[in-house]
């Protein structure tokens, strides 16, 4: 009986806590409903830079309803899973001097290319751009979105997955994914062992100097933003973060998430549109899609990745054949697919090709073996 009562305070407590995080994204709106924008964190080159970002119209919050407390949080679901997205708002995007000015779609979505005629005031680093939403009908939105864009001397770009590459979710058991990703807190969101000193490495380069875009890709949804920030922030995991995360479709007429590898394999392709002829590494693991995924752009844009590195999450036999023959379908490319068990191996590489430096691979050698409990 003392079990089942534990039990059952556990699940309450699980329900709670899940029900606050879905209901988040709608607190911005102080309950006044209307027109509410959801930026992305943006990127770009000297050239010009990519922002997205989705524009709803939601419903507005009954007096009759708390300000706070679990009754406001239920009522905040159902006006998330009510919400639509709002076709055909404009939405003006300035950055310094320059703007442009799109259309949402049907599903409220908007995808900004912005070309940039006038020097911004710092040469590489955090901006933030403006954005002014008008929709038929409502009052004008104007918010703020940062936008990164490197130094003009960047000699690689990665890209990498988030989860179960940088950070362990258990993708391939799903209820064990959604606990971590909804109820444990930031410190509690295991950093796989030597990521931190890996990703930095990459970040700084083979002079340690430099400083590359990471940039990172997440089959997670918008709500778990904020945890995701605070997770890097506290494993000192660089750059940024700059976060493209996927709307899970949380409604009554897309009830699951859309399709992951999809939406990964179309903002890789305008990442690489928008570096230019900048060499790229991709990061993944092999729970998912991600060898597919990076097989078929390493095809698609010949020459441009120096190296993948899948993180190998599962012992399976047959998912292990099935990227070997992926590796063998690219080997005529400059690119070679690693297949790693920790960050070490990956690193070796990395240094290899000349991409990071000595100080990092011995930083990463470090922390590997402290992980694994001996004396560097």
């Amino acid at each position: 009986m003392r079990r089942l009562k534990v039990a059952i305070r556990h699940a309450t407590s699980f329900i709670r806590r899940l029900v606050h995080i879905l209901a988040k994204p709608m607190k911005r709106d102080y309950g006044h409903g209307g027109i509410v924008v959801n930026p992305y964190r943006g990127y770009g080159s000297r050239d010009r830079v990519f922002l997205m970002g989705r524009v709803f119209r939601q419903v507005g919050l009954s007096r009759a309803i708390p300000r706070r407390g679990m009754l406001r949080d239920l009522a905040d679901v159902v006006r998330r899973i009510a919400r639509r997205g709002q076709a055909e708002a404009t939405v003006e995007v300035r950055l310094g001097e320059d703007s442009t000015t799109v259309t949402t779609d049907r599903d409220g979505y908007f995808h900004a290319n912005l070309p940039l005629t006038t020097e911004l005031p710092e040469a590489g680093g955090w901006h933030h751009a403006e954005l002014h939403v008008r929709a038929k009908g409502e009052m004008p939105v104007r918010t703020t979105t940062e936008v990164f864009i490197p130094v003009s001397e960047t000699d690689l770009l990665v890209i990498s997955d988030i989860d179960d590459t940088v950070m362990y979710t258990g993708v391939a058991h799903k209820l064990g994914m959604l606990y971590r990703l909804f109820i444990e807190k930031p410190h509690q969101r295991m950093a796989f062992p030597g990521v931190s000193s890996l990703y930095q490495a990459l970040h700084r380069g083979a002079d340690d100097q430099g400083a590359r875009p990471i940039l990172y890709v997440s089959r997670g949804p918008w709500a778990i933003y904020e945890m995701l920030e605070a997770f890097f922030q506290l494993n000192r995991i660089p750059v940024g973060p700059i976060l493209f995360l996927r709307e899970w479709g949380l409604s009554l007429r897309h009830p699951w998430p859309r399709r992951a590898e999809d939406h990964k394999q179309a903002v890789i392709t305008r990442m690489l549109a928008l570096f230019d002829d900048i060499p790229c590494i991709l990061i993944g693991d092999s729970g998912q899609h991600d060898p597919e995924v990076y097989t078929r752009i390493v095809e698609e844009h010949p020459g441009r990745i120096s190296a993948i590195y899948i993180r190998r999450v599962d012992d399976k036999p047959d998912r292990e054949r099935a990227i070997q023959a992926l590796r063998d379908q690219i080997r005529h490319t400059r690119c070679e697919l690693i297949l790693a068990a920790d960050s070490l191996l990956m690193a070796e590489h990395a240094y290899a090709q000349g991409n990071i430096s000595i100080h990092g691979l011995n930083a990463i050698r470090r922390d590997v073996k402290e992980s694994d409990g001996e004396t560097p």
